[in-house]
């Protein structure tokens, strides 16, 4: 039976699917930040000073478990203000490109579809993630001139 993409259930059998479909909370989001330091050190030689992190004003993002994960880790973030998926990269340069890329597929299953993601992601040169963040300055440069008003190109 083919099916378009449907919300992943949970399952306990396969720890992805869950990640994919439980709440963000200030514990996994830690979590994921130790392993994403990990990942920069070993790319960077253990070189994890000057980190700018960007992400919105959810409640695991300000949490104060996260802000002193943060400070201990030497991590500067980015003030971003709320309700403003115009100024986060993965909404205005990743998202249409994978959805465009999806559009008229059908997948057998929620592994099928996966896959497919993680296959566009991985395609993808180092450019186009790099040329994404080039974009956010401009981007935040407008949001200022436009006090903090929204901002679609």
């Amino acid at each position: 039976m083919n099916r378009s993409f449907e919300p992943l259930k949970n399952s306990v059998a396969n720890p992805l699917r869950k990640r994919f479909t439980s709440s963000l909370t200030s514990s996994s989001l830690r979590a994921t930040l130790r392993k994403l330091r990990r990942a920069i050190q070993n790319r960077r030689r253990r070189l994890t000073a000057g980190i700018t992190l960007l992400h919105d004003n959810a409640r695991p993002h300000i949490s104060r478990q996260t802000q002193e994960l943060l400070t201990h880790l030497g991590w500067t973030v980015m003030p971003h203000p709320p309700y403003s998926p115009d100024l986060a990269p993965s909404d205005y340069h990743l998202f249409s490109k994978l959805k465009k890329h999806l559009s008229g597929q059908r997948f057998r299953s929620d592994d099928k579809v996966k896959e497919e993601v993680k296959r566009f992601l991985n395609g993808l040169a180092a450019e186009f993630y790099d040329i994404g963040i080039q974009k956010l300055e401009h981007r935040l440069q407008k949001c200022v001139e436009k006090d903090g008003d929204y901002v679609e190109k």
